[in-house]
């Protein structure tokens, strides 16, 4: 049994740093939100996607809201976890075992750490005290380094994405910044500097899901893929999270039935940090190989440009609470495709794209990623 799937409802938290607001109240924004938008007032069963959340979190956070005696199932799969609870949750609905599904993110991550995230020390990378900042600033050492961008056009996706989130009240953070600002903030991993680099946020996020009903305007999955990442080691011809993107890219094109990336009207990517939207944007195939810094600076995937990337801002300006990142991004794309994002609107979008790439296991080339199509009809 197979039928087409509706994002029915959508609803975030405002990203922040907020330590005295708990999970609880986090969820209930979202959750009431996306139980609102869809106009239903329970589900059949819950996936909850969150990281470094305590034990039982997802049922706490649930029994506050009023949903309880479903089945709740949660997952981590770093920071494609939000993504990875709606994938689930459309598999659950497209095959018919539930009618209402709600998928749900959120992360508290101001109160588990006060900068970057720990390594784990299980890995080597670890124990040498690699932490995500670093892994990405080597992919940009490395695109430096064989001229396949630039320092200025790094910074340029940082100066888009702060720029587009002035029009987004969700936002953590907003600004019209140059490319020497940018440059001129703070040394985090060399080259990456502060404003490159995706803020510490706390969140919610949600979706409620059901089978698609014919109507009007209505956003459907018309695609979705996962992948957990395949070994990847210095013979590899792309750098480190290149390739999981591609391969979930291609999947879920099949799925969708469409040739290229370059098919969508808008997409929001995993940008935690500016090298991660310019390797993402060629790995979708959005611009060919080595022009992903070069359509940042030129405007090529701006608002207004032949290829909008992240007009909420992305995590770099809307923030980056791990688990609540995917479906923050699924809520953009539904907004933009019912033409609900105002002054970030990108005009007639009827097909968008979502990618949320994460994790840093030993070996491997990413933990996870998840890219999915979604369609107003």
């Amino acid at each position: 049994m197979s039928a087409p799937v509706a994002v029915a409802g959508v609803g975030t938290s405002h990203f922040w740093r907020q330590p005295d607001r708990d999970l609880v109240a986090l969820a209930w924004d979202a959750v009431g939100e996306a139980l609102a938008d869809a106009g239903v007032d329970g589900v059949d069963a819950v996936w909850v996607g969150t990281v470094f959340a305590p034990a039982g979190v997802a049922q706490r956070v649930l029994r506050a809201v009023g949903i309880t005696g479903v089945p709740v199932l949660t997952v981590e799969n770093a920071c494609a976890s939000g993504t990875t609870a709606f994938v689930e949750a459309h598999e659950a609905v497209r095959t018919g075992r539930y009618g209402r599904v709600l998928a749900l993110g959120l992360e508290q991550m101001s109160t588990a750490f006060a900068g970057a995230i720990t390594p784990e020390g299980t890995d080597p990378e670890g124990r040498a005290g690699l932490a995500m900042p670093a892994m990405y600033a080597m992919s940009a050492a490395r695109y430096l380094h064989t001229g396949a961008a630039t320092a200025e056009q790094l910074a340029a996706v940082s100066v888009k994405n702060h720029a587009h989130a002035v029009h987004n009240p969700r936002a953590q953070y907003s600004g019209r910044y140059t490319v020497d600002e940018v440059l001129a903030s703070r040394m985090i991993a060399d080259p990456l500097t502060l404003l490159q680099c995706c803020p510490t946020s706390d969140g919610a996020a949600a979706a409620v899901l059901i089978p698609a009903r014919g109507t009007p305007g209505e956003v459907v999955v018309r695609g979705a893929a996962l992948r957990s990442g395949a070994p990847w080691n210095h013979r590899s011809p792309h750098v480190w999270g290149h390739d999981i993107v591609a391969d979930t890219t291609r999947d879920a094109l099949a799925a969708a039935g469409l040739d290229a990336a370059t098919d969508v009207d808008v997409v929001e990517v995993h940008d935690a940090f500016t090298i991660g939207e310019v390797v993402t944007t060629e790995a979708l195939g959005l611009v060919p190989p080595g022009d992903g810094g070069k359509a940042a600076a030129g405007g090529v995937t701006a608002l207004g440009g032949a290829h909008p990337v992240n007009p909420s801002g992305g995590l770099l300006s809307r923030g980056h609470p791990l688990g609540a990142t995917g479906l923050a991004q699924l809520a953009e794309i539904t907004w933009q495709l019912r033409g609900q994002c105002g002054a970030r609107q990108v005009d007639g979008a009827r097909l968008g794209l979502v990618e949320t790439m994460g994790g840093g296991v030993s070996v491997l080339d990413g933990n996870a990623c998840v890219v999915t199509v979604l369609e107003a009809r």
